[in-house]
């Protein structure tokens, strides 16, 4: 084990999916009591489940990681490559006698390759651990003589761990508090198939004892395997590690969070858009709390506050309104400078930056950013119904053409617009202002009227950033250029 005063936790999700929701809460968690307690954070990929392992995920786990800002101080250390060190340990409880050799085949026993179906933690998101108890296994109590029968006759075997027949196992849990559970509701589970393969109990205990962990911070659903390690803690010699299980994320409905509520990869977030940050705060919410009604709260602060005794034993429900709420805040609220980079790369993504102004004039795109990022929710309304500040080939919606268009009037006010602000000899908010009013009062209608028309020819919006805010930004130029190019389209269906 670590020193009391440097705690070393683990993140262990398995390639058989994309890192989803629930496995980034528990990394969160993770690094946030890693970050808080100056320890150590170890990435493990739980691998050894052959059928259900796709290799080529490992990569899109740790993007996922890396894009919400969960770094690792060792690993990432994989499973697959460990297995001897399972096998060592499985032989050594069974020659200590706190297991037993297993000949049972089928399902009904969990012999041979037929082993309780566990699930490796990580990803949080699935049905769990299964821990329904069959009938007891009759190769507890062989003689040595029928051993050595089935050994001779090359029966293969696996390994089971002899679980005392009377007492209670405890264990410590930061969140649950003291539990235990009767001995007699546990069975001789699996530690080593008779293929070899170990079970994800073995796996996970001995690779917690070599990597010192401290703390064990996972989901709730894995309250039940707990006091099975427990066991083998012990029967290694081993003294079991804090637990802190966290609660679960549900759906709207209240059902475990699942593909039925919407998108669950963490990926799919990033790619819809949202911050890292705000992903951050909104998951880190979702079950723990610093106490009071604060919810923006900054990663710094985040790290500064986090705290076992805040984690709740109430399952959160992911809300994913509250999650656009938490973008928009992020967009909204944050330094410019923080955001700018993140529209870059989507500008980038959507084919937009290079050669453009964006890309030019650093300046200048900082000034647009914060114009626009009043009225975003997600990084990608900068490449939609914002694209017109970046490109010139926007379009015009059809529905604010409708709208501010359909009067026969409106082309030729664009055009006299377009000659009265290339006459302008300042390029300010006022002139601009003062340049629209007067076309719009020589032509005998509200002022309203030509701005709603203009902001659709130069953006190709109704709603958009206040029109002479926008017109300073775009520049004097670009704005002539697209009230003469907008003025044939006037009436057109």
């Amino acid at each position: 084990m670590a020193s009391a005063d440097k705690p070393r936790v683990r993140f262990a999700p398995s390639p058989t999916g994309y890192l989803h929701v629930g496995g980034a809460r528990t990394a969160l968690f993770n690094w946030l009591f890693a970050r808080r307690e100056g320890g150590v954070l170890v990435l493990r990929i739980e691998d050894t489940d052959v059928g259900r392992n796709k290799p080529e995920l490992v990569e899109g786990i740790l993007d996922s990681l890396k894009w919400l800002g969960v770094d690792w101080d060792e690993g990432p250390v994989f499973q697959s490559q460990r297995t001897e060190m399972y096998r060592a340990a499985a032989e050594k409880l069974l020659s200590a006698g706190a297991a037993f050799q297993c000949y049972c085949k089928g399902a009904a026993y969990g012999g041979g390759d037929a082993a309780p179906a566990e699930e490796p933690e990580g990803e949080g998101d699935d049905e769990g651990p299964k821990t329904a108890k069959g009938p007891a296994c009759p190769c507890r109590g062989l003689s040595g003589a029928d051993r050595a029968k089935h050994a001779a006759d090359g029966v293969a075997y696996a390994i089971r761990f002899k679980v005392p027949r009377e007492g209670v196992t405890k264990f410590e849990d930061a969140v649950f508090g003291p539990r235990e559970v009767q001995n007699a509701e546990i069975e001789d589970f699996v530690l080593l198939r008779s293929n070899g393969v170990p079970t994800y109990q073995l796996s996970v205990v001995v690779d917690d004892i070599d990597m010192r962990i401290t703390h064990i911070i996972r989901g709730a659903d894995h309250l039940s395997n707990t006091p099975k390690q427990a066991l083998i803690y012990r029967a290694l010699g081993a003294q079991p590690p804090i637990f802190a299980h966290v609660p679960l994320i549900l759906g709207p409905d209240r059902t475990r969070l699942s593909k039925r509520h919407g998108a669950t990869s963490v990926g799919s977030y990033a790619d819809e858009g949202f911050l890292p940050e705000a992903f951050r705060n909104f998951l880190a919410l979702l079950g723990w709390s610093p106490g009071g009604d604060e919810e923006f709260i900054r990663t710094d602060d985040l790290v500064r506050r986090f705290a076992l005794s805040g984690v709740s034993r109430t399952n959160a429900v992911f809300d994913r309104a509250k999650l656009e709420w938490y973008n928009t805040q992020y967009l909204q609220k944050t330094p410019v400078e923080y955001v700018v980079p993140y529209v870059a790369a989507e500008l980038k993504r959507a084919g937009l930056w290079e050669g453009s102004q964006a890309s030019r004039d650093p300046e200048w795109f900082a000034r647009a950013v914060d114009l626009i990022r009043p009225r975003t929710r997600l990084l990608g309304d900068f490449t939609s119904w914002a694209r017109g500040f970046f490109a010139d080939d926007f379009g015009y919606d059809a529905d604010a053409r409708e709208k501010f268009w359909k009067d026969e009037r409106v082309a030729g006010m664009l055009a006299k617009l377009a000659d009265a602000l290339e006459a302008l000899p300042i390029w300010e908010h006022d002139p601009c202002d003062a340049a629209t009013r007067a076309v719009a009062a020589a032509e005998g209608v509200k002022a309203g009227v030509l701005i709603n028309a203009t902001r659709v020819a130069i953006v190709g919006r109704a709603v958009a950033p206040p029109l002479f805010d926008t017109m300073v930004v775009l520049g004097q130029q670009r704005v002539v250029e697209r009230l003469r190019k907008a003025a044939p389209f006037v009436g057109r269906n």
